[in-house]
This record gives C-alpha cells, structure tokens and sequence, in this order.
C-alpha cells in the first residue's frame, strides 16, 4: 500500500494536487482542508496517501497530516460513504473540528458536505461517534489510533466492495506478521474459497 508521497507540487486542478515524483506526476484527489496546507507551486510536499482499488480504477487520495488520513479511513468504515464522500467531509473542517462535531452529534455539519443527505450525515455521526467512544459518554481521543497493516487492508477490502463485516471476517486469524497487501491476498484467498 502507498501511505505517503514526497516530491515538488506541479500544479492543481479538479481531481486535486500533481506531485512530480522522479518525474512521473501523480495525481491524488484532495480535500479543500488540504489544498489550504499545501506550499505554492514549485516547492516540496509531502503528503500522507491512501490508496483505494476498485475494478476499474486506482486512486490515490492525499493528506496535508497523518490525522485527516485515519479520518478518511474511519469515514470508509461507514456504510454507504466511499472515498468521494468521505474526501468532501474531510474537506469540512480539521479533523479536530470534525471530530468535535461528530461528539456533538451534529450532523447537520457533516450534511454540509456536497453530495451527503440528511440519513447519511445521520449515519456518519451514529456509526463514527460509538466508534470514536462519544456515543456513550466517554471522550473521544484527542487523535484517532495509529493504523496498521490489519487497517490498510481491511480499507483495500471495503475499497473493492466488501463490506466491513466481511472485510473484518476474512482477515481474522491472519498471520500477525503480514504487510498490508499480504493481509489483503490472505483474505480474498479465504473469500475465494467461500
């Protein structure tokens, strides 16, 4: 899995920001939170990345800190949100400020967002605040657990159309000592077979 990418800022467009990295451009997508952080043209970057594979495409999405990346990632856990929607959220606010108001339960913040309904905001705050701890009562941590290769490679499952549960069941009992995309061959084995 790709978790970072260095290099010189050549430009931004539309789909986001274009890095040139030993002069190939990689284009990731990126929120409007990290278009702000991001130096002028022409000067080095250096941006936390993940990677979501489908069928048909490989995108690769970018993040000003390590912080909005695990958000990102939380937001994929969600049902119904993948990385388009769960980009426009980040792009509401710092993760700070998001996870503020997720423990507010406010989700008329998160339906800010272009493309995010009233139940799907509804959702988000629901399935992210229990998980965040705010849901009954506890506080929230102040940044979000470090991801691991079990949390890359259950988000590469969810990427190519699993849902969480089966993500989750297929990487159960995998080798602790695997690498991302080891985890990820193990579990579509073990789906496979199914």
């Amino acid at each position: 899995m790709i978790r970072s990418v260095r290099g010189r800022l050549t430009g931004l467009d539309a789909d986001g920001a274009v890095i040139d990295v030993g002069g190939i451009g990689v284009g990731l997508h990126v929120s409007p939170t990290t278009v702000a952080a991001l130096p002028a043209v022409g000067e080095a970057v250096d941006l936390s990345a993940h990677l979501v594979v489908r069928e048909d495409a490989l995108d690769l999405y970018g993040f000003a800190s390590t912080d909005e990346r695990a958000l990102f990632l939380a937001l994929l856990g969600v049902s119904k949100v993948g990385p388009r929607l769960a980009l426009a959220i980040c792009g509401l606010d710092s993760p700070a400020g998001l996870r503020a108001a997720l423990i507010r339960g406010d989700s008329k913040a998160i339906q800010a967002a272009p493309g995010v309904g009233k139940r799907t905001a509804e959702r988000v705050v629901l399935e992210l605040s229990d998980r965040l701890g705010a849901g009954n009562g506890a506080a929230a941590p102040a940044t979000p657990a470090p991801t691991g290769p079990f949390d890359d490679a259950r988000a590469g499952l969810e990427g190519l159309g699993f849902s969480p549960e089966e993500a989750q069941e297929a990487l159960a009992g995998a080798p602790s000592d695997l690498d991302s995309e080891a985890l990820v061959r193990h579990a579509l084995e073990r789906l496979h077979r199914r």
